[in-house]
């Protein structure tokens, strides 16, 4: 049903979060599957707490590395982000991703939005006409000053070329103060608060005017009424969080006054943008400025989270480091590869990848300790009490406590995840699951058969009853695994349920977060499927060789004409950095020898 935002939002207020949408230059690799778990974490999460979820993620497919990677492919720009974007897509939905829309910035839709944008900037008088000269990252799409580089190289490490052409500037500078207001108003819109602090002293020392336009190649939307320009990549990709927010962004007076009209899950502004740290500065100064710019609300946060790294470096393809995440879905399963990225390292930190350290994280928490639980609690309803629930007696203090700290877990958990810190909510679980199993140990519900089994039906509805609550709270971190355990408890699904377990499929009110009460407890008499494992302990081979510490066990697959489509994408992607670190070298050569502008210009052309 189609309703006004203003509208929309008084009735049911949302929540909107998004991936960065991916830059076609690679095949995905562990950070991508990071950011798009943890987005997706925080979206179910929220569903299933009742709330109105949009979920965005997507592929960034414009610029000049597209455009050189593609020639030196020997196939269109298309076609070339067609078959690296059909990757991005295909590893959301092996990650078990519940976006609701995926964009793509080669999309109609997505050129309209860009122009308007442009046009109302235009319009508000924050861009004009120059000439840009300077260092120019092509991997990374971005501008650098001679005082950011590092060796020669931008701060992220990347080559960088030196460019020299016409260009439309945004007024960028007019924004200093505005962005230090909106930091100083709103001391959580930057997230963790270090990256705040990063962004803070960028601003402070004074904003330079942002060039927004390229003439050096033509893979990208053309600027309204100049085509000899096409329009920067970030303009272009930071866009399709508009463009894509379900609603109608055609007229911009209408989104600013509440008029415009979308669907059920259209939301605006953001609720929170979760981007890798290397992007912060994109999406908490240039974007918030464009919007700004045009009137419009700015998100409400921008999250950052850390890199994976191998053995405390970065991964790299020259070295051979880079972890692969269909290899490791492959081998560990997706529960198992979800519930190590969420919970591995404190989000919003670095953190060092190893197979060791997944293995051992997932048999701890999920194998030792919850699957455990779970069979040695399904075993015992099904040989002391004929597979069905059993009827509770009186409780004492001990399960009284034991349930109140579960019922409980809901607030707490809502917290950690409202301050996106998701492996706090994880650590709560395991915390209260290691309870359970104190509890069990205590009781020792297997004597208890033979001596009073009045008090062994007690305590096995009290483990069944804390399972199920834990089962619900575990769905946005372990999906396929929690619906396993739920099945075993007996909690069923049904279609007339709330909007809670993935895009497209509603989950009944008996699994969303409102069922985490004692009004929704287990009910006796209800029989029970047959126990099965619900939490396998994964078995660790002995470890590779440490030259390649990252790799998940291989898989032998016979090469596809489209794999090697996408190697041949992804050689030409490597072929374009060698020819940027070379113009760059030349040219920082002729700086040093003062050579003058023409000589400079000439390297350029």
């Amino acid at each position: 049903v189609m309703s006004t935002m203003a509208e929309r939002e008084a009735a049911e207020p949302g929540f909107y979060i998004t991936t960065p949408i991916y830059y076609v230059n690679d095949k995905p690799h562990i950070g991508h599957a990071y950011t798009t778990v943890a987005s997706d974490a925080f979206a179910r999460f929220n569903r299933l707490d009742g709330k109105r979820v949009r979920f965005l993620t997507g592929t960034d497919e414009h610029g000049q590395k597209v455009q050189q990677s593609a020639e030196k492919a020997g196939v269109a720009p298309q076609q070339f982000t067609d078959r690296v974007s059909a990757n991005f897509r295909s590893l959301a939905t092996l990650l078990l991703a519940t976006h609701d829309d995926f964009i793509r910035t080669t999309e109609p839709r997505h050129k309209a939005t860009v122009h308007a944008l442009w046009a109302e900037m235009v319009r508000n008088g924050h861009i004009y006409k120059g000439a840009y000269e300077g260092w120019y990252s092509v991997r990374d799409e971005a501008f650098y000053a001679e005082g950011e580089l590092v060796d020669g190289k931008a701060p992220t490490g990347a080559e960088v070329a030196w460019v020299s052409e016409p260009s439309y500037f945004f007024r960028l500078s007019a924004f200093t103060q505005p962005l230090l207001e909106l930091y100083g108003q709103r001391p959580d819109f930057i997230m963790p608060a270090a990256r705040r602090n990063e962004m803070l002293r960028f601003v402070e020392g004074g904003l330079q005017d942002l060039s927004i336009s390229r003439t050096a190649f033509s893979w990208g939307i053309p600027v309204p009424d100049d085509e000899e320009h096409v329009i920067y990549v970030w303009l272009d990709a930071l866009t399709n969080y508009l463009t894509a927010c379900g609603y109608d962004v055609a007229d911009l007076d209408a989104l600013r006054s509440g008029a415009a009209r979308g669907g059920p899950t259209a939301v605006w502004p953001p609720t929170v943008h979760i981007v890798g740290k290397d992007i912060l500065r994109f999406h908490t100064v240039f974007w918030p400025a464009f919007l700004l710019a045009c009137g419009l609300e700015v998100p409400r946060r921008v999250f950052a989270h850390g890199w994976w790294t191998i053995q405390g470096a970065k991964m790299s393809k020259s070295v051979g480091n880079v972890v692969d995440p269909f290899e490791l879905v492959d081998a560990y399963g997706v529960d198992a590869v979800r519930y190590f990225l969420l919970t591995g390292v404190p989000f919003g930190a670095d953190g060092d990848y190893s197979r060791d350290a997944l293995v051992n994280l997932v048999n701890a928490n999920l194998a030792n300790q919850m699957g455990n639980l779970l069979h040695r609690t399904m075993m015992l309803v099904h040989s002391k009490c004929d597979g069905c629930v059993p009827l509770a007696g009186a409780l004492t203090d001990t399960e009284r406590g034991l349930l109140d700290k579960t019922y409980g877990l809901l607030a707490v958990c809502r917290a950690h995840m409202d301050a996106q810190a998701v492996h706090r909510m994880a650590d709560e679980l395991a915390s209260t699951v290691r309870l359970c199993n104190e509890y069990i140990d205590a009781q020792a519900p297997w004597s208890l058969g033979k001596t009073d089994p009045a008090r062994m039906r007690t305590v096995l509805w009290t483990l069944l009853e804390a399972l199920r609550c834990i089962g619900i709270l575990m769905q946005p971190l372990t999906p396929q695994a929690s619906i396993r355990m739920l099945d075993q408890l007996g909690i069923r699904p049904s279609p007339s349920g709330s909007h809670a377990g993935s895009a497209a499929a509603p989950v009944d009110d008996a699994r969303s977060f409102a069922a985490v009460s004692p009004g929704h407890a287990v009910v006796a008499g209800t029989r029970l499927p047959a126990p099965a494992p619900v939490f396998p302990r994964i078995e660790l081979e002995e470890a590779p060789p440490s030259a390649q510490p990252a790799a998940a066990p291989a898989v032998p697959t016979q090469p596809s004409a489209h794999a090697a489509a996408d190697d041949q994408c992804l050689d030409a992607i490597d072929d374009v950095e060698g020819a940027v670190r070379e113009q760059g070298e030349r040219v920082r050569a002729l700086k040093a020898a003062k050579a003058d502008k023409a000589q400079i210009d000439s390297e350029v052309a």
